[in-house]
């Protein structure tokens, strides 16, 4: 089996761009080692009609990249209108924040049916297609509409949220019976993969059995499948970018204190104004941790255009600012606050640096970052993961300090609790992390979907045989009846 990966960002793997975690991080190396082709936005757009859409197609190690220029008429609305401004919201439970024009879910439609236009290039008898979230939902359906027959899948890296706030979403039921056009949805948790049959259940009053749901375009499965990451090649990176400039300069710095670390887009699902609040109340509550633990979060800019992304900065710079103000001294900064990316080899020596790795999310479907960071620890003195229960990766990771973000002040105790922590229980807490880390690898998370759709195919094929001669017969004169033949 061929198979075609589509994404709306690529990681290039020839450029110095920042790669801080996420989807294009993840997938990078399953691609170059699978032989995989792998399809996504250049970055550009372009005007007009063009005879060949694809901007570049590059060697990846065995697969490739082909880049895509997406149409500049459609863009804005597909992207910062509803990708950003309607599902990502709702897909992390924030209705309040969706704002959408009247022609958003157009572009959106728009820009899936041309990047199924584009994918015909790349399909052959043996061809798969394997398609990577939120902004491509309608994809599968508008492959089906050209005449597409051969395995699509596809897998959602955010969470899914309950029926009531998936209602909030404009065109939500045409949507999801779009959905229904992949023969396999992947999920991170169970709890998503519930929320999304409870939806289909009771909206669209659809059928499941076995984990699969029937609609008209034939049968679904609905499986769980938790993103992992190369665990050992981290801990590689991580032993590597001790000697980085960037990472001795951190260390110089630190004149015996600990370091916290957290590293988020920024963005308002990964709550940064909880966290910097707990860390002020931390030093408001134990005065004498001033100078003994300090912040360095980074906070890489993203989605700029959208308001609610700008109001974030500005609040998260401010809190920064006050905090700053009312707890450092001449000679010592307590949150170091920056607004930039690092590759993941710099990242794995600034994670393996800090004693505490702090991801407080409010709602995140994996979060790669819990997974980096303990992978990236000295196994001789790891540090301690303080991890937002409501991140995907606290199913797997439940050794870490398990937290409420919403609770400030459980927050704060949890930080000072990780400060202080023995290192016979920080081994124990890292060893277990690790053990289901080394478990559960993206190349197995990248083989296990692969073979879930392999089963779809030969599931559909044998649905799809020809049924023998009298059979067939014999099905029809019981039809007729108003009877059904038991298989």
């Amino acid at each position: 089996m061929k198979l075609v990966v589509v994404s709306n960002r690529l990681a290039r793997s020839k450029t110095t761009e920042p790669m801080t975690g996420g989807l294009a991080a993840a997938l990078l190396p399953v691609v170059e080692h699978s032989g995989a082709i792998w399809v996504g936005s250049s970055g550009r757009v372009r005007e007009g009609q063009q005879k060949e859409p694809f901007a570049e197609i590059e060697a990846l190690g065995a697969g490739a990249l082909a880049l895509l220029d997406l149409p500049s008429a459609h863009y804005g609305g597909y992207y910062e209108g509803f990708a950003n401004s309607a599902l990502w919201p709702a897909l992390h439970s924030r209705t309040d924040l969706i704002r959408v024009q009247q022609d958003d879910y157009l572009s959106y439609r728009e820009v899936n049916a041309f990047m199924a236009r584009a994918l015909l290039r790349f399909r052959k008898p043996d061809t798969a297609f394997w398609v990577q979230d939120y902004h491509f939902l309608a994809l599968g359906a508008e492959l089906r509409q050209l005449g597409v027959t051969e395995p699509i899948g596809f897998f959602l890296h955010t969470p899914w949220p309950a029926l009531a706030v998936v209602e909030g979403v404009p065109h939500h039921r045409e949507l999801i019976e779009a959905m229904l056009a992949f023969d396999l949805i992947g999920f991170q948790t169970r709890e998503d993969c519930d929320n999304f049959l409870a939806y289909v259940q009771s909206e669209l009053g659809l059928a499941v059995k076995g984990g699969c749901v029937t609609s008209h375009h034939g049968r679904t499965r609905l499986a769980v499948f938790p993103i992992g990451i190369d665990a050992d090649l981290f801990a590689q990176y991580a032993a590597k970018a001790a000697s980085h400039p960037d990472v001795s300069r951190l260390r110089r710095s630190l004149h015996g204190e600990k370091l916290a670390i957290g590293v988020d887009r920024l963005d308002y699902s990964k709550g940064l104004i909880n966290r910097i609040s707990a860390f002020d109340r931390l030093w408001t509550m134990q005065p004498a941790l001033a100078r003994t633990v300090s912040l360095l979060q980074i906070a890489t800019p993203s989605r700029g255009a959208i308001e609610a992304y700008g109001n974030l900065q500005n609040e998260v710079a401010r809190l920064v600012s006050d905090v700053n103000g009312r707890h450092g001294e001449a000679d010592w900064t307590p949150i170091r606050y920056l607004n930039k990316g690092y590759s993941q080899s710099v990242l794995a020596g600034l994670y393996r640096t800090a004693q505490i790795g702090v991801v407080t999310p409010l709602h995140d479907g994996m979060n790669l970052v819990a997974k980096e960071y303990v992978a990236a620890q000295n196994p001789a003195d790891p540090g301690v993961l303080v991890l937002s229960k409501f991140a995907g990766a606290a199913k797997e990771l439940d050794t870490a300090l398990l937290v409420n973000p919403h609770d400030i002040d459980s927050m704060a105790r949890a930080i000072g609790i990780a400060v202080s922590m023995p290192l016979v229980e920080r081994r124990m807490r890292w060893e277990a992390m690790m053990k289901k880390l080394r478990a559960h690898t993206i190349q197995h998370w990248f083989a296990e979907f692969v073979e879930a759709l392999e089963e779809c195919r030969s599931e559909r094929s044998a649905l799809e045989a020809p049924v023998p001669e009298p059979l067939r017969w014999l099905r029809s004169a019981i039809s007729g009846a108003g009877l059904t033949l038991r298989s």
